[in-house]
């Protein structure tokens, strides 16, 4: 009788392991994929900061060419 209960409870404990394993595996490959998506969005990421950066740039330079005002302030310009 022991012995019968001792055989369950091997077999029980193989049976989680067994899963245990699977679900370890499954975690990998998820883990895998989500850090392929983060180094893509990374790079996105970066990509589209450059070009914040380069667009700045472009609208400062338009500025400093843009004449400057010898009109006083309009009352809603101050406002």
């Amino acid at each position: 009788m022991f012995a019968m209960a001792q055989s369950d409870t091997l077999d029980q404990i193989a049976e989680r392991v067994d899963h245990l394993l699977l679900r370890h595996e499954e975690l990998q490959r998820t883990n895998a994929l989500l850090t392929q998506q983060l180094q893509v969005l990374t790079l996105e990421r970066d990509q589209l900061k450059s070009r914040l950066a380069a667009a700045r740039a472009r609208v400062d330079a338009l500025i400093e060419r843009l004449p400057a005002s010898n009109a006083p302030a309009s009352p809603e310009a101050t406002a």
